[in-house]
């Protein structure tokens, strides 16, 4: 299993760091518009949709994506979408995460199909606006929710004795999330340094919340976007614990599905870009 992870996360590599570096912007909106209709296929097929209609809600949410960047909203988006989409997150979350699994599939599947596919447009535009802004203010921004999951995974590995959510998500620990935090600090504060002490292509999502809302907002802003990726997460655990499946699909050998790949960057996206908007 781990042979075949390593193997899967290199493939992917190769395909997205040329994606990221380049100075054109197609090739990274490409890959990134393929990978957000695999997700809305797995999201379909996790919320009772059958036959054709997964490969339907993907082909409907890659021309969705598609339309924004023709409307020029890659680079210009309404700052609108981004306060939406905070609001469903951290409002919709915590509701959803209250109720449990076995809520979820009291909500009409149409609601939740249509749910899905928005949160995942707007998680796409946000991206593809990140990318706009600069190799170092995307990388700054992903890389904040993989140091909270690599740092709440060992972290809770070696703390964790109180459950964050046994009904959703029996392994995480509130240990673990609070490890997590502490790893997106320290990583917020070596960008910093890093910064100052080199010229990069822009300011990092770190310098430009610190330049906007002081140390204090920087740190309280970083906590709480740390905590989000918990609940990006946590939210997609439900999901398939309502539809009975382990994974969101087979597509990454020994990683599962995009949305397994993508869960905890779903709320980071939108509300990071809410939170630098202008």
């Amino acid at each position: 299993m781990l042979k075949q992870r390593v193997i899967t996360a290199l493939v992917l590599m190769a395909f997205l760091l040329p994606a990221l570096l380049a100075p054109l912007a197609w090739p990274f909106a490409l890959l990134s518009l393929l990978m957000i209709a695999a997700a809305g296929w797995e999201w379909g097929r996790l919320n009772g949709a059958t036959g054709a209609v997964p490969a339907l809600m993907g082909a409907a949410l890659a021309a969705a994506c598609a339309a924004a960047l023709w409307a020029g909203w890659g680079a210009a988006p309404p700052r609108a979408v981004w306060w939406l989409a905070t609001l469903v997150w951290v409002v919709g979350g915590a509701f959803a995460l209250r109720r449990g699994p076995a809520a979820w599939p009291s909500i009409p599947a149409p609601a939740r199909r249509a749910l899905g596919l928005l949160l995942l447009w707007a998680a796409w535009l946000a991206l593809t606006a990140a990318k706009t802004i600069g190799v170092n203010f995307i990388l700054s921004t992903l890389c904040l929710v993989w140091a909270a999951d690599i740092a709440a995974y060992f972290g809770g590995k070696a703390l964790g004795r109180s459950k964050l959510a046994p009904a959703i998500s029996p392994g995480k620990s509130w240990e673990g999330v609070w490890s997590g935090m502490v790893g997106a600090l320290a990583l917020a504060a070596i960008w910093l340094w890093l910064d100052q002490a080199f010229r990069m292509d822009t300011a990092s999502l770190y310098t430009r919340i610190n330049a906007r809302f002081g140390l204090v907002g920087l740190v309280s802003i970083v906590v709480l976007l740390a905590a989000m990726s918990v609940v990006g997460d946590l939210f997609e655990s439900l999901v398939k614990r309502a539809a009975g499946a382990k994974d969101s699909s087979g597509l990454l050998p020994g990683h599962g599905g995009v949305l397994d790949r993508i869960d905890a960057l779903l709320p980071v996206l939108p509300i990071a870009m809410a939170l630098i908007s202008r």
